[in-house]
């Protein structure tokens, strides 16, 4: 049997998505990082190396989500995950999602992501799984798509 039950890291993750959310709109990362890791936390990004300590890893997300285009990634979904009792993780997928552009297209990059829970309601560990040369060209689409909702205003 495991150390914690299904249900706790259920709510766990539950709680990792609803601050994610809400850090993601307001523009500010400590709203998910504080809420969900320790303090101690190890994040782990194939692109941007290892992070450590809940105040690295809301310092950089907030760095990498300050400027345009990045300003306009605001959602990012899970549509599903694996929890296992016996070891503490939360496996998962997120969608990093674009802002509608205007036209109702969604513009959206796939993230694999292994979460250790810790205890508590927060992960002491977090490992993202992405390929960054997909986000480009999603990034590129998303403009086109906005430019092209932006003439048609003007148009009208």
């Amino acid at each position: 049997m495991g150390r914690w039950t299904r249900e706790e890291l259920e709510a766990a993750f539950d709680k990792y998505n609803e601050h994610v959310a809400k850090a993601a709109a307001a523009g500010k990362w400590e709203i998910w990082t504080d809420a969900c890791f320790t303090e101690d936390v190890t994040y782990e990004d194939p692109s941007f190396g290892v992070l450590g300590g809940r105040d690295a890893v809301a310092r950089w997300m907030n760095g990498l989500t300050a400027e345009y285009p990045m300003s306009e990634m605001k959602h990012f979904p899970s549509p599903w995950h694996i929890v296992d009792v016996e070891r503490g993780w939360v496996v998962c997928e997120f969608r990093n999602r674009m802002r509608d552009p205007g036209d109702g297209s969604v513009h959206e990059v796939y993230n694999y992501a292994k979460l250790h829970y810790a205890g508590n309601g927060r992960f002491n560990f977090q490992r993202d799984a992405y390929d960054w040369s997909h986000v480009g060209p999603m990034l590129e689409g998303w403009q086109q798509a906005r430019a092209g909702c932006e003439e048609e205003a003007v148009e009208a």
